[in-house]
């Protein structure tokens, strides 16, 4: 199986057009719940692909308001390449997306979701225990810290996600990327946001204009509703145990449209099995 198999095609693949602004990207992002976007370029002699527009490089660059110098070289793959080369790559390089390219022609993405749906339908040819794959380091949050801070944790830890623990240490839910942008809105200048960013002299205080080290977080276009944690995280989870396949686990999240699933043992956290660890059945 080759990356044509499973890739989204030109066709129905969305992107945004150099020159523009980082709100075009801002907006899709939040309508399309992705963490990237391809950015492309009308010249004389067609399109041609000049980089993805990620998340992270809006928050970490909230100053830069150009598309073209937000975009960002990632590796890139070709239609006839292996499914598991391809696997290999996005695990190599932490990669949710990869452009499909034919020299500067944009033919297409693939996605980690994409290789998930290919698990799910069976492509892999051994029985393969979910345990053997999962991650055993978890990111976790308080349940009542403000989405606002949660926001900032996800980010400074590099994950899409993190489970929720109440004053117990029970597992009380998950808050992902997903869901954050679900209830943030793109706002224009960055003079007033609203009640919902903290207070600096709120010990929460994190974003608006309270500096951490040498820098100032980054609240320019987005405003985040700052109730807490609990409010706004999924709190009927799907779980598996470690002797579940990856096959299954890569069913359960095609068909609840999820990213990443607890891993129990009884009533006992044990881990955390991301989609991008699934590809490791496949590489």
């Amino acid at each position: 199986m080759n990356v044509e198999d499973v890739m989204t095609g030109r066709d129905d693949l969305v992107t945004v057009e150099i020159p523009g602004t980082r709100d075009d990207a801002l907006e899709y992002l939040q309508d399309r719940a992705f963490s990237s976007v391809p950015a492309v370029k009308q010249t004389e002699d067609g399109e041609v692909y000049r980089g993805i527009i990620s998340r992270g490089s809006l928050i970490e660059r909230p100053d830069e308001d150009q598309l073209a110098l937000l975009a960002e070289d990632v590796p890139s793959t070709s239609r006839d390449t292996p499914l598991s080369e391809v696997a290999a790559l996005m695990l190599l390089n932490s990669a949710r997306r990869i452009p499909v390219l034919d020299g500067d022609t944009l033919e297409g993405i693939i996605t980690v979701t994409d290789v998930v749906r290919a698990i799910a339908r069976g492509e892999v040819e051994e029985e393969i225990p979910v345990g053997s794959v999962a991650g055993t380091a978890v990111n976790s949050l308080y349940s009542e810290t403000p989405l606002t801070v949660a926001e900032r944790q996800l980010a400074y830890a590099d994950l899409p996600y993190a489970v929720v623990l109440d004053d117990e240490a029970d597992l009380v839910g998950m808050v992902t990327q997903v869901d954050i942008l679900d209830v943030a809105r793109v706002v224009e200048g960055e003079e007033d946001t609203g009640e919902s960013i903290a207070n600096q002299d709120n010990e929460w205080a994190w974003e608006g204009i309270k500096a951490v080290g040498n820098r100032y977080m980054p609240t320019r276009n987005v405003e985040i509703p700052n109730g807490p944690v609990t409010a706004f995280m999924t709190k009927d989870l799907i779980t598996v145990n470690q002797s579940r396949s990856v096959q299954e686990a890569a069913q359960l999240m095609i068909e609840n449209d999820i990213e990443q699933i607890p891993m129990m043992s009884g009533d006992e956290l044990t881990g955390i099995v991301q989609d991008i660890h699934l590809l490791e059945a496949v590489a």
